[in-house]
């Protein structure tokens, strides 16, 4: 999630994106839109990290988790916004950044203390003339960048109060997520025909994931690990979700 002189993917996802988009419209008679919303979940709480606080000490509004029948789990009341250009959204995840909640723990001098989602809609829009009339084609994509706060141990990390409480709600949400990683896994590999009760609703992450899990849709996860020996049990236990999700099979179509 880095920015300026260390870019992180996210901000490199969304410059070539914007490349191929600018592209794509010198190619091709074709309207593209592009709209970001930006969300953490800290203590199973959503907040957006867009909207407006007047106040820095004033307390984020906690945002509610909707379902919708067509399209899945959504963020009531969740701002977004339309974007034209990288530097539209270098400036959003700017101010994202500035509003996510982090900490000083004994691990990590600036802690993430939240998983964060930046969401990319795409929308491409194409009018073709058949027998003398205009058809316009659309086509919508959603992209969910997540950035996952890593695992911690206590004893590691020396949190207390308040710090111990966020570390114990970031890894029951990791957790969460590694047993629907493995069901849905197993699931693929086992027989695709049998269905598995997959408990998306243990966590609000996993909740909110559900589409990129297990929907419509293609799934790829970078693990970011330490190569110190004492870190060794955190470095295995990371490596585990990226090798479960490369047997996920998700059928995509339009």
């Amino acid at each position: 999630m880095g920015h300026g002189e260390e870019t992180g993917i996210i901000p490199r996802f969304c410059e070539e994106l914007f490349s191929r988009v600018e592209l794509l419209k010198s190619k091709e008679m074709v309207k593209i839109n592009v709209e970001i919303s930006f969300f953490e979940i800290y203590n199973e709480k959503i907040h957006d990290l867009l909207a407006s606080v007047k106040e820095k000490s004033a307390k984020k509004p906690s945002l509610k988790v909707r379902e919708h029948p067509v399209l899945g789990p959504y963020v009531e009341g969740l701002s977004t916004y339309v974007v034209n250009s990288f530097e539209d959204v270098e400036g959003w995840i700017t101010l994202g950044n500035k509003n996510r909640a982090t900490a000083c723990t004994g691990m990590n001098d600036k802690s993430s203390r939240s998983h964060s989602v930046f969401t990319i809609v795409l929308t491409q829009s194409k009018t073709e003339r058949i027998e003398g009339t205009d058809h316009e084609h659309c086509t919508n994509s959603k992209i969910n960048l997540v950035d996952l706060a890593g695992s911690e141990r206590q004893s590691q990390a020396q949190t207390t109060g308040e710090r111990l409480r966020e570390g114990a709600n970031i890894n029951k949400s990791l957790m969460a997520l590694g047993k629907v990683i493995s069901l849905l896994s197993e699931q693929s590999v086992t027989n695709k025909k049998r269905k598995i009760f997959i408990p998306y609703r243990d966590s609000v992450l996993t909740w909110l994931l559900k589409e990129s899990l297990g929907g419509n849709s293609k799934t790829a996860m970078i693990a970011t690990i330490s190569p110190a020996n004492h870190h060794v049990e955190e470095t295995l236990s990371t490596l585990r979700y990226p090798f479960i999700i490369d047997f996920l099979y998700c059928h995509i179509f339009k």
